[in-house]
């Protein structure tokens, strides 16, 4: 993200505190003084309940990537049928948790020869919404049931997009598309991440065998191996070399993401002390035209304009959609908010880069129409399969978590406290892993949306 989406996030902020004061009917200095402390318990209630989670959650994905060889993925995916569709998903799930990272690759993955439906449905989609921290704080904050919906609903719109891509958008416009992210394009894909590098801009390089590598940052430059292809996951696994490329690999991680999840967090916490129960009830309590399947449509629908509004994306959104559903936001609505990150502004700007303004236009449309149907789609399949088995697969909103603040020594302060050993350790193997490759790259920063045109 950058500065002009942190100025539209606090200036949204600060509309939440103005439409919050003028519907309360306290005093004001009380309402802000109540709200702000009701917003800090909430903030610091999210963060202690998914701390545990987001560190096993990240070091579980970097194990992933750093240990599991997945070389030339867009030769996989020239195809638009079941099984390339699976491979994006799969090669989506093991490859990365940020949207930015995300939609990076899967461009470089289409100007590659990938089809559209398997690496601009089923990679980018399952890089973002299908991968295991995002799974992990689901569980903890919404329930197994949010789980299960999150990965049956990603598979539908991974489906529903490949349809689409298959026999609504013309070949014409698809092939313009690959033109227009491979015309004029100078950078090279880093070898770590897969991420665009301008050979030109970029401090970090390496030669290897007289070949010339470039990389997007110093993380990622300190933690490629290019033997590494040559090793079994067995060996990654038992060899230091392996730990450190996992430590580097979930650093990338935490960098790309720390702003969303902590976005996330505060921002869920600012709705929950500023807006009064009134206007939650005024947007979500009454029915729509007095019909259940109008109301579910329409809810989804405003899920995911909120979704697309909000400028949080992959797991930050998560805490959110936590406080909208305990504010009344339906099932469905909820998951089509979750599925909307890909189309937020920032994002669609990417777009326009990387693929011209009308196929931008069309990608991000059928993104967020495949949201919201699924949404709906989940919402409707859900309470059948409650009525029909009795099993709760819609729970009930007074059971998820997102106010409890209770520091006691149970398994949560447990799974924290080894969170904290896990962090500090993982850090300190990503400090000193670089130390001879100090020479080789160029010092600086680390890992973040370098050569995403959403974050310049």
């Amino acid at each position: 993200m950058d500065t002009r989406d942190y100025l539209i996030l606090a200036g949204m902020a600060v509309l939440v505190v103005v439409v919050g004061a003028i519907a309360t009917t306290k005093p004001l200095d009380a309402f802000l003084l109540d709200g702000a402390i009701e917003a800090a318990s909430t903030t610091a209630a999210m963060v202690w309940i998914t701390w545990w989670a987001l560190v096993f959650g990240f070091a579980i994905a970097g194990g992933v990537e750093a240990w599991v060889d997945s070389d030339d993925i867009a030769d996989h995916l020239a195809g638009d049928g079941p099984r390339e569709l699976a491979l994006g998903t799969f090669f989506g799930f093991v490859s990365s948790s940020c949207s930015y990272s995300a939609i990076a690759t899967a461009k470089n993955l289409y100007k590659k020869g990938a089809s559209a439906g398997a690496s601009l449905g089923a990679f980018m989609f399952a890089s973002t919404n299908l991968v295991i921290e995002i799974g992990f704080v689901i569980w903890l904050l919404l329930g197994w049931q949010f789980v299960l919906a999150d990965f049956l609903g990603g598979l539908v719109l991974i489906v529903l997009l490949a349809l689409a891509f298959r026999y609504l958008v013309p070949d014409d416009l698809l092939e313009r598309a690959r033109e227009h992210a491979t015309d004029d394009d100078d950078t090279v894909s880093c070898p770590n991440c897969g991420m665009d590098v301008d050979p030109d801009e970029t401090e970090y390089t390496r030669e290897v065998e007289g070949t010339t590598y470039y990389f997007c940052s110093r993380s990622c430059v300190e933690s490629w191996d290019p033997e590494a292809a040559n090793t079994t996951i067995r060996e990654r696994a038992t060899s230091l070399a392996g730990w450190r490329d996992l430590a580097d690999k979930q650093w990338k991680e935490w960098g790309m993401l720390y702003d969303e999840i902590a976005l996330g967090f505060v921002f869920a916490g600012i709705l929950a002390g500023f807006v009064p129960q009134s206007v939650w009830t005024a947007l979500f309590g009454a029915e729509v035209l007095g019909s259940p399947a109008i109301t579910v449509v329409s809810m989804a629908l405003l899920g995911a304009v909120v979704g697309v509004v909000t400028f949080v994306c992959s797991v930050g959104n998560v805490p959110f959609g936590a406080l909208l559903y305990t504010k009344g936001l339906p099932f469905g609505g909820v998951l089509s908010y979750i599925y909307a990150d890909l189309v937020i502004p920032p994002i669609v700007e990417a777009y326009r880069e990387y693929y011209g303004g009308t196929f931008a236009a069309v990608l991000s449309a059928l993104i967020f129409v495949a949201a919201v149907v699924t949404g709906v789609l989940i919402h409707v399949a859900f309470v059948a399969l409650h009525g029909l088995t009795g099993i709760v697969f819609v729970p009930d909103p007074a059971t998820v978590t997102v106010s409890e603040l209770r520091i006691e020594l149970n398994y949560k302060a447990a799974l924290n406290a080894l969170a904290v050993v896990v962090f500090a350790a993982l850090y300190w193997l990503h400090r000193t892993g670089g130390d001879a490759m100090d020479d080789e790259g160029g010092g600086g920063h680390d890992h973040g949306h370098e050569g995403d045109p959403a974050a310049d």
